[in-house]
């Protein structure tokens, strides 16, 4: 874990993201929602832990702390597809709509 001054000099100077910290056994992940340095390796030091997720569990564990959640995405912080995936389900983020591709022209009925 950093240092209080190491984190301050990370937020201040960086783009945070909100996203998965892998941990556990080999071919039994488990994962931590942590907000780390978006330029960071996925297992590297992270600002601060805010979660876990087992998706081994039937249905998968999703715990999340809602305040930390909160502060950290007012701050600015972005989550990853994965997290917003979880942050939704949670009801801490609105994941925008997609809209569907739009069809190409339709194909050319065969001459009659």
């Amino acid at each position: 874990m950093l240092t209080f001054a190491e984190q301050r000099l990370i937020i201040a100077n960086t783009m945070v993201r909100i996203r998965l910290q892998r941990v556990g056994a080999k071919n039994q992940p488990s994962y931590r929602v942590v907000v780390v340095d978006s330029r960071a390796p996925r297992d590297t030091a992270y600002i601060e832990r805010i979660g876990h997720y087992n998706p081994r569990t039937n249905p998968e564990t999703v715990l999340i702390e809602q305040a930390k959640a909160d502060k950290w995405l007012k701050r600015g912080a972005q989550p990853s597809e994965a997290v917003a995936r979880l942050l939704s389900k949670q009801g801490l983020w609105a994941v925008p709509n997609k809209s569907p591709k739009a069809k190409d022209s339709p194909v050319p009925e065969a001459a009659k």
